[in-house]
Formats: C-alpha cells, sequence, structure tokens
C-alpha cells in the first residue's frame, strides 16, 4: 500500500511538472490563466439550519480543522516522505493526535472495536471506551457522554478490506459483519 501510495504521488508529481512547463512554455493571455475554480462538496447548496453554527463555534471549528490538516500534511510528509515509509496510516496519525492535545487540551485516541488491537494501547481502558466499543460495533455510528467536566464522543472507523487483512487472524475465512476501530475525542468543558 506504501509503495503504491509513493508510485501514485510520483506520477502525480510528474504530471504537474509536466504540466507546469508545458503551461508556462504557451502562456495564455491573462484571462485564460485565471485559476480554475474546482466545485467542492456541497459549496454551491446553502446549508440547512442543522448546518449553521454560531461564529463562536464557526471560529473555533475552523481553528481546530486547520491545525488537524496543517499536523496532517507534516505527518504523512515525515513518515511518506522523510523518514521510514514502511509507517502504518494509524501509527503516523498518532503524531497528530499528540499535536492536537499539545495545542489544545483535547485528547484523541484509537480503540479496537470488533477486531484483535493491533497495539496494547488501543485496548479500550475505561468505562466509557468499553461502553463504545459496545455500542459501535452492534451499530451506533457514534456514543458520547459528558462526564467529569469533560465531553467524551467515541465515533466508528469501519475498516476496508486492507485494514482487516492484518487485523483479524488471515486464516479464519472472511466474516460478513462490518469491522470497526474507534476515534475517541475527550474535550474539555468550561465551567457553567
Amino acid at each position: 500500500m506504501t509503495r503504491r501510495l509513493l508510485l501514485l504521488c510520483s506520477i502525480l508529481a510528474g504530471s504537474l511538472i509536466s504540466a507546469a512547463i508545458v503551461s508556462s512554455a504557451d502562456s495564455p493571455p491573462d484571462e485564460a490563466r485565471k485559476p480554475k475554480v474546482r466545485p467542492r462538496a456541497g459549496a454551491d447548496e446553502p446549508a440547512d439550519s442543522k448546518h449553521r453554527v454560531p461564529l463562536a463555534v464557526a471560529r473555533d471549528r475552523a481553528a481546530q480543522m486547520h491545525a488537524t490538516v496543517e499536523s496532517t500534511l507534516h505527518a504523512l510528509h515525515r513518515h511518506y516522505f522523510q523518514r521510514e515509509r514502511s509507517t502504518l496510516p494509524a501509527r503516523a496519525l498518532q503524531d497528530v493526535f499528540d499535536d492536537i492535545g499539545r495545542d489544545s487540551h483535547v485528547d484523541v485516541r484509537w480503540i479496537s472495536v470488533n477486531t484483535k488491537a493491533m497495539s496494547i494501547d488501543h485496548e479500550p481502558q475505561t468505562d466509557f471506551e468499553k461502553r463504545a466499543a459496545q455500542e459501535i460495533a452492534s451499530g451506533q455510528e457514534s456514543f458520547e457522554r459528558v462526564e467529569d467536566g469533560t465531553y467524551r464522543r467515541a465515533g466508528g472507523i469501519r475498516l476496508g478490506s486492507g485494514c482487516v487483512s492484518c487485523h483479524t487472524t488471515s486464516f479464519a475465512p472472511q466474516s460478513k459483519t462490518p469491522r470497526f476501530a474507534g476515534l475517541v475525542i475527550s474535550i474539555p468543558l468550561a465551567a457553567e
């Protein structure tokens, strides 16, 4: 998988470089050189009321999303282009979780749900995590609680066939049951 990703990125980079060389050689008039706006999913549809949030929430979400994307970009470069190229994506994301925790005091961690934990650190440890794993395994999309001044949310992440082959016994027949990992996010709450 990592070799495929590296090959795909190399091909894409080569294509982009070739396109840049060709486009700079025969420069079109200014109007034709304007960047094309790529349509984004949902960007041209008005948001309904359930997607609208107060300005303070929007600012906070934007800052968190920015920090997450930036940290992910750096982790991907470190693990797939500068250092070990055999790092598993879930392990590379641990760097992102560490950055988020350091910057915002939000705790993010993986838990195993209905597959073998690839690390003992991913076994559900608290009562919340054990209950969340049960709920996600039974088909719930997420599980949440507010306790001890902290909002906790565990969401299921469906494992694809490439993930399942490592997380389950390779000699066992493939199960028709969807397999999940869990992502637990814990956010400290302000006193009300």
